[in-house]
């Protein structure tokens, strides 16, 4: 420690770094000690006229054998050793006073750790003479303990209004004069992001005078960093008054550094584990990186093995999320597929195939050629990004996706230990990315599984059979329901709807059975549609022991020569077949009403019905997507779309089925599949030639 007071004795040893002169005015006695001999290093005014003027360099018990007794050297040596500041209160001392002789005066020590910039450790000793002192000296003394306990070399001293008069050790850590500290000057070290917040928050302390205030903000140290420190400072009163705040900033950018770390990862965590799809998951990611570690954030999904694709194709890959920070979100690329060239993005490239981390520093908006991910230049330019770094998402030891962040503006740039923060959390989030990463695979081979059996409807003259299909949002696309349409070995078209429980791979896979199974059976011989259902439930039921339920309706659409058609169908457990005619009456067709697939003993007979469909008018197959609503009973969902088909009886065929499956329930967690049939209207049905 520094000492204002000239050494009594001759090379005495270098300070331990404490800020002296802070207190040499004090009213109280103020003794520093340091190394494991305590050495004498500093003694204010007060403490030197009380104990004795020692050189310094003495060990503490030469230096004052009246005061440092076993009790006070044992303390003294175990804050020295263990850091853990303590307190003697109420000690007798036996004064030796010139003029005066021995006297017996009441001190209470306080005994605090200093710690010197070299690790060099030492003990603060403030004494206090609570001889007749009243309570509010002791508060006085709690206080500034407290604040020397938090000072780490870096305090100042302000006056009632807050502006500060002592800037002790501010100017060699921050670079600034004490002219450019003093005042309100002190604030300008703060980063300018934090830097408004501080101010008001100092501002409602010097209004309100808390019994202490504390504040983290970013000190801008010498050197052009920032590093996040606590600032605590504490009002000193004279006989109640307010005479000044004393304050201490201690560096805490370790502490801020892993506490951030813990709360990041176990963000990153939840918000995995509660999204329900791939996509959803790298989404929610890009939430927890910004604004915490960047101003944007963008996640590109990658083929299942980026190894194969040829270097010259480069890869086909979709960005899943596009985020940034509030006011620099303007001009990000949508969410889509990309196709990454090497050559215009080979940093990309390179990190997708190596594994390995690729990090920039550049001019604002002037990254490096090749190392802005697709699409995303434009935005680095308008927002004048001026660092970035491409890290790949590793699951199971694959690269699954590739995370890029940006910073702009103000900001620091991206550190190599925010690169290996992004990489914790990816890899904290690995297990929930595992498996939203699998159910993703899942979804989309039964996707394509079950679009690839979606054919498009046979031309018939005389006939327009349309047919939409719609995945579920919230199962993302897994389902079992399917359509189909096909001309029978005797010319008549057919019309098919059905719909197996379950929404996952194995509801698509025995989908994909059963539809194939009833062509089949269909075109194995010419039999009413009862019957074939029949077969078709004996067959499925013969497939495996594992048990299946389903539902289906199969139509014979039969011309009869007039402009009229002839409706011959089974329905097995599905929601009945609509018919809407061109003047906008309908009806359910509701005479043929069998047990669902895979409900009954296969060998019960199952029956068929007739219904003649007129000219113009609309036959509506469909699946229970389309109309359910959670807690709503079946019969109000069935009369509400026979209202919204009536009111469209007119509109073209694809308008129809459309307008249907866009105003769907949007709280249905089920796929929704239809096929419509419209036969010509009377005028076009007689110049159609017959068949």
């Amino acid at each position: 420690m520094a000492s204002s007071a000239t050494p009594r004795g001759r090379g005495a040893p270098p300070a331990p770094g404490l800020p002296a002169q802070a207190f040499d005015a004090a009213p109280f006695a103020v003794a520093a000690t340091w190394g494991d001999d305590h050495a004498l290093t500093y003694a204010n005014p007060r403490h030197r006229g009380l104990f004795g003027d020692a050189p310094l360099g003495t060990p503490f018990d030469r230096a004052f054998p009246d005061l440092a007794g076993p009790e006070f050297l044992s303390r003294l040596a175990s804050v020295q050793a263990t850091g853990e500041p303590c307190v003697l209160a109420a000690l007798p001392v036996v004064l030796r006073i010139p003029g005066e002789g021995a006297a017996e005066k009441v001190f209470t020590f306080s005994l605090s750790p200093a710690v010197a910039p070299d690790g060099l450790r030492g003990v603060l000793v403030v004494s206090t003479e609570v001889t007749g002192q009243v309570e509010a000296q002791r508060r006085v003394l709690h206080r500034f303990q407290r604040l020397v306990d938090a000072s780490e070399q870096k305090t100042w001293v302000a006056d009632p209004a807050g502006r500060v008069f002592d800037a002790s050790g501010w100017e060699q850590v921050t670079g600034r004069s004490r002219a450019e500290l003093i005042g309100h000057g002190w604030l300008e070290t703060a980063h300018p992001e934090d830097r408004p917040a501080l101010a008001k928050a100092w501002a409602d302390a010097v209004r309100e005078v808390p019994e202490r205030f504390e504040y983290v903000y970013r000190l801008r140290y010498r050197d052009g960093s920032h590093r996040h420190c606590r600032l605590s400072a504490v009002p000193l009163r004279e006989d109640g008054a307010l005479v000044e705040w004393v304050a201490g900033v201690s560096d805490i950018e370790e502490e801020w550094l892993e506490e951030r770390r813990t709360a990041l990862l176990a963000r990153a965590a939840a918000v995995v584990g509660d999204a329900s799809s791939a996509e959803e998951s790298f989404a929610a990611l890009s939430h927890v990186v910004v604004p915490a570690l960047a101003d944007q954030c963008g996640i590109y999904l990658l083929p299942e093995t980026p190894e194969d694709a040829a270097p010259t194709e480069g890869l086909i890959v979709r960005r899943v999320a596009a985020t940034a920070r509030r006011g620099v979100e303007s001009g990000l690329p949508p969410l889509r597929d990309e196709r990454v060239d090497p050559h215009l993005h080979g940093a990309f490239t390179h990190v997708a195939l190596s594994r390995v981390p690729a990090r920039a520093t550049f001019p604002p908006g002037h990254a490096p050629p090749g190392f802005a991910p697709p699409a995303l230049a434009p935005w680095i330019v308008r927002a004048g990004a001026h660092s970035g770094v491409l890290v790949p998402v590793l699951v199971d030891g694959a690269v699954a996706a590739v995370v890029s962040a940006f910073v702009c503006g103000a900001r620091e740039g991206i550190s190599a230990q925010d690169t290996e923060l992004i990489r914790d959390i990816l890899e904290h989030a690995h297990g929930p990315l595992r498996n939203a990463l699998e159910l993703h695979r899942t979804r989309r081979v039964a996707n394509a599984l079950q679009h690839s059996l979606l054919t498009a409807p046979p031309h018939v003259p005389g006939l327009q059979i349309v047919a939409r299909y719609r995945a579920s949002a919230t199962t993302a696309q897994v389902g079992g329901d399917w359509y189909d349409s096909f001309l029978l070995p005797d010319g008549v078209p057919s019309l098919v709807i059905g719909d197996v429980a379950g929404h996952d791979l194995a509801a698509a896979v025995t989908m994909s059975r059963m539809r194939n199974m009833l062509r089949g059976l269909a075109v194995d011989r010419t039999e009413p549609p009862g019957d074939i259902v029949r077969r078709l439930d004996l067959a499925a039921q013969c497939l495996g022991p594992e048990e299946t339920t389903a539902t289906c309706v199969f139509c014979r659409v039969e011309p009869m020569g007039d402009g009229h058609w002839q409706l011959n169908y089974a329905v097995a457990g599905h929601p009945p077949p609509l018919v809407v005619n061109g003047d906008g009456r309908s009806r359910f067709l509701e005479a043929s009403h069998g047990p669902l697939l895979g409900g009954i003993s296969p060998e019960i007979a199952r029956g068929n019905a007739l219904e003649t469909v007129a000219p113009g008018s609309t036959l509506l197959l469909y699946t229970d997507g389309l109309v359910e609503r959670p807690g709503e009973d079946i019969d109000t969902s069935l009369e509400r779309l026979r209202g919204r088909a009536e009111a469209m009886a007119s509109a073209p065929l694809e308008h129809f089925c459309d307008e249907l499956v866009d105003r769907h329930n949007p709280g249905t967690s089920d796929d929704i599949a239809l096929i419509a049939l419209r036969t010509a209207s009377a005028s076009r049905a007689a110049s159609t030639p017959g068949r």
